[in-house]
């Protein structure tokens, strides 16, 4: 089974994909429609605190972000947006859900108590991921592969160790010498064999 040798990917399944590209846009919809200036003046409002990130007051003008940056907005995005949705508990619930899910699979260990959690979490997204459904265009859990990897998390863990075994984050590190720098050393016109020939140097 060809699947058995495909691990889990923390950097592009979970923060990229389910919180980035998912979650985030969803809410980013859902909360647009009072005001998306607010999610801005919520982060901006955010006070000021050791090892957190501070994004000013216009984060959702930023159109690419980095995997630490990622990070850092999961560590304080239910205390910025828990306002913009009140009234709707089920909705912080699934965001909620959503944070606990991304920051115990990234444990770098796991014990059974953990896989418990874990669980938990993913029970509370699939209990309440109905109510962001209508705005993505495909509107099933089944379709959108990056969610349905989820429900492969735990035993992926159990079988093949922590997540951060199989993090794409280490070989993102290479896009600075293998691609960044060698496009700077190009004419920028026909630059992939300039970038092959300063590889091979």
């Amino acid at each position: 089974n060809i699947y058995t040798s495909m691990n889990v990917d923390r950097l592009h399944q979970l923060l990229k994909g389910i919180f980035k590209d998912h979650t985030w846009e969803w809410n980013d919809i859902y909360v647009a429609e009072k005001a998306s200036e607010l999610i801005d003046e919520r982060f901006f409002a955010l006070p000021r605190f050791c090892y957190n990130r501070q994004f000013g007051n216009k984060l959702t003008r930023v159109k690419q972000w980095t995997g630490s940056e990622y990070k850092d907005m999961l560590k304080v995005w239910l205390a910025a947006l828990a306002p913009l949705l009140k009234g709707h508990p089920n909705h912080r619930k699934f965001l909620k859900s959503v944070t606990d899910f991304i920051l115990i699979a990234g444990y770098h260990s796991h014990t059974e108590t953990a896989l418990r959690y874990l669980q938990d979490a993913l029970h509370g997204i699939s209990r309440n991921i109905h109510l962001f459904l209508p705005y993505h265009h495909k509107q099933s859990i089944s379709k959108i592969h990056k969610i349905h990897s989820l429900f492969h998390y735990i035993e992926c863990i159990k079988e093949m160790g922590s997540a951060d075994n199989s993090d794409t984050k280490v070989s993102e590190a290479a896009h600075k010498n293998l691609i960044k720098d060698g496009y700077r050393a190009s004419n920028k016109v026909d630059y992939i064999p300039q970038m092959l020939r300063w590889e091979t140097r």
